[in-house]
């Protein structure tokens, strides 16, 4: 079983470096996800960033009722364990109810518990009893501190491999806003701490009823939350992000990945001085 303690902790060493949760919004195929997979992990293994894939086996939260939701939960979860095997990286997925959960642990190392479920009390229960790392999403309407008892429910059962996930507050009904201040509070809380790049960038709630986004900011705001002292980055991409079944408004696409995460190790590295 993949461990948390197999990725670094951020600490004023130049030999540990930032994570990356990286991959598409969503599974559409088999051979997008093994395509994503294999371009990242040949960047993060030259890079020597530690990698976890990243895409969600089906997408229970969507504004409109024609929206994508995934091509099948057991195929989806099939293709997650491939990608973990032959690429042999940790893979995670998003689970949304309990049952959700018994299901996808049997095929992914990392569960994560979606922003707006945060407060489920019988998910994070259930993530946590089945000794999987689990990503608690900070809910976008809570205060850094609310997650404390998030991670209280995680680890009742002696479950302690919690990553704990800043993805933007809401600032009106169309915009988010990241307060750094967040992850300077949780990283006191003893998980390891993670900003997600790409969901920080949405625009929720449009009247189209499709997300939109201002994927121009990832990289800003990437920067920033390496200089604050993140332990991990989390980015959503794919090759050609306009035609992403999911989410591809605030994607970053594929080809860019590489150049981003070198001017993030250069942050890192000059983070080390002060």
């Amino acid at each position: 079983m993949f461990e948390l303690s197999s990725i670094p902790k951020i600490s004023h060493t130049e030999s540990e470096m930032f994570f990356l949760i990286a991959g598409p919004c969503a599974i559409e195929s088999e051979g997008m996800a093994m395509e994503i997979g294999e371009k990242v992990k040949e960047i993060t293994d030259r890079l020597r960033i530690p990698y976890i894939f990243k895409a969600s086996y089906k997408k229970a939260n969507r504004t409109r009722l024609d929206s994508f939701t995934g091509i099948g939960d057991e195929k989806a979860l099939k293709i997650l364990a491939k990608v973990g095997r032959e690429l042999d990286l940790p893979v995670l997925t998003d689970v949304h109810t309990v049952e959700e959960v018994h299901e996808a642990a049997q095929y992914v190392d990392v569960l994560q518990i979606p922003a707006f479920l945060c407060r489920q009390t019988d998910l994070l229960v259930a993530a946590g009893s089945t000794g999987k790392i689990v990503n608690i999403k900070k809910g976008q309407f809570l205060s850094a501190g609310s997650m404390k008892y998030a991670m209280e429910k995680v680890s009742h059962n002696g479950n302690h491999q919690i990553m704990l996930t800043e993805r933007g507050t809401t600032f009106g009904y169309s915009d988010l806003v990241v307060d750094f201040r967040n992850i300077v509070e949780m990283n006191e809380f003893g998980a390891k701490t993670v900003l997600d790049c790409t969901h920080s960038v949405q625009q929720p709630n449009s009247n189209s009823g499709v997300t939109g986004g201002k994927p121009h900011m990832i990289e800003s705001l990437a920067k920033a939350g390496i200089a604050v002292g993140v332990d991990g980055i989390f980015i959503e991409t794919h090759p050609d992000p306009s035609i992403a079944k999911s989410d591809g408004a605030n994607m970053l696409p594929l080809e860019k990945l590489e150049n981003l995460l070198n001017k993030l190790i250069l942050v890192k590295k000059a983070s080390l001085l002060t």
